[in-house]
């Protein structure tokens, strides 16, 4: 499970306009200093100045012909304040500034149907002020769908889900580990290289709920990135520091305090799991992030100490990025059904892609002999940049989600 540590996903500073044409979304951000961004068919509009505060959400237009709209909203409040642009009763979002200072300026645009709108300002010490209805009339191609703001409950339902199909998986995840003991206790290191990566696919399984492993995450599963003296550092432990053990000629002596510190951490791990957090926020930000991962460290072999099977790893980021997306898949069904069908399509052909990359049980190549997988450093350009290609693809539509299941309960 590997990944860069991240520091809670910050408000993001700009417009964002939230659902394009279909249902699909599409996401611009503009930030302090950019350009204005709209979306739709025609040229941008010259935007409308509107000024909120705490006695109003601006004064917009009373009536508006369909198309691209523009404004430039000014916080005149002393506070910050989040500013949507909804139909008058808030059911549907079009547009948003997620984060607004005061006396500071950010574009908030979009392409309108039809139809009757507000802007609606949420300011960070409690008011809630709507503005004046805009009444849109006419036609034009390539209108906002919008969707329902997501509520902050939303969430919890999947999360409790996917909590519980973690804490299903971690009995498994022990008793491979343990397997993984014996082998070397027995002096078996052809059968601990063997039974080493089935053990270590289980934990990367397990992608999206790193954050509420504690310190767990990193004694069983931390690189040597960062060490003091890399690979050679004394106290480095987990399934990384078994890899570099088990391929590099380590003696049973030196790998068996291995093995049981990684029993020892795996089942401390089940032990505090039910008293740990899970971020809701966690969830939808994993469905992009776990394969973001995967692209840096294991497509790249980055993570190969020595087995040669970071392709393996990456097939089980894949696996559990599916299963976060099987959770998540009332709440984009609602959103945006068709990014959800398209994301299940390709991580489905990328499976196939890398399935490739298998080489029959005990065949492989260079330093991942007996692995049965393919090294990553051993691809053919070919196949590389067809893997690197497939990748990219699907990791730009999951960069979607974080934003399209942002909590708005209050849009």
């Amino acid at each position: 499970m590997t990944r860069v540590k991240r520091l809670a996903r910050p408000l993001l500073a700009g417009a964002l306009v939230l659902a394009a044409a279909g249902g699909a979304l599409g996401v611009a951000l503009t930030q302090d200093d950019g350009p204005s961004s709209t979306a739709g068919a025609g040229s941008a509009p010259t935007p409308l100045a509107v000024s909120v505060d705490k006695h109003g959400c601006g004064a917009p237009p009373t009536s508006l012909q369909a198309g691209p709209v523009a404004f430039a909203v000014t916080d005149s409040a002393s506070t910050f304040v989040t500013v949507y642009l909804t139909d008058p009763g808030g059911d549907r979002a079009y547009a948003e500034i997620r984060w607004l200072g005061p006396r500071h300026t950010l574009p908030l645009s979009g392409s309108l149907a039809a139809g009757r709108y507000a802007l609606r300002c949420v300011f960070s010490d409690g008011p809630v002020v709507t503005s004046p209805t805009l009444a849109v009339t006419g036609s034009a191609s390539g209108t906002l769908a919008g969707y329902a703001p997501m509520p902050d409950l939303a969430l919890a339902g999947p999360v409790a889900a996917y909590r519980a199909w973690v804490q299903a998986a971690l009995p498994g995840l022990l008793t491979a580990a343990r397997t993984l003991d014996a082998d070397v206790a027995r002096g078996d290191l052809a059968s601990a290289r063997a039974d080493w990566l089935p053990a270590h696919l289980d934990y990367e399984r397990l992608g999206a709920a790193y954050n509420s492993f504690g310190d767990f995450d990193a004694s069983i599963d931390g690189r040597a990135d960062g060490l003091p003296q890399g690979t050679g550092t004394a106290g480095w432990t987990g399934f990384f520091a078994l890899e570099q053990s088990l391929w590099h000629g380590a003696s049973v002596s030196a790998l068996r305090p291995l093995t049981q510190r990684l029993v020892s951490d795996v089942q401390g791990l089940i032990a505090d799991f039910p008293s740990e957090d899970t971020d809701p926020g966690d969830l939808s930000l994993r469905a992009h992030e776990i394969l973001e991962n995967g692209l840096q460290f294991q497509l790249s072999g980055h993570d190969d100490y020595g087995s040669g099977t970071t392709l393996a790893t990456l097939d089980a980021n894949v696996q559990g990025t599916q299963e976060v997306l099987s959770l998540l898949a009332p709440l984009l069904r609602q959103r945006a059904p068709g990014l959800l069908d398209s994301v299940d399509q390709e991580l489905a052909q990328f499976r196939v892609q890398l399935a490739a990359c298998r080489t029959g049980a005990g065949t492989g190549t260079g330093s991942g002999t007996g692995t049965g997988w393919t090294p990553a450093a051993s691809l053919d350009r070919d196949r590389r940049e067809r893997l690197d290609g497939a990748l990219g693809a699907l990791l730009e539509q999951l960069s979607e989600i974080p934003n399209l299941l942002a909590p708005r309960t209050d849009a």
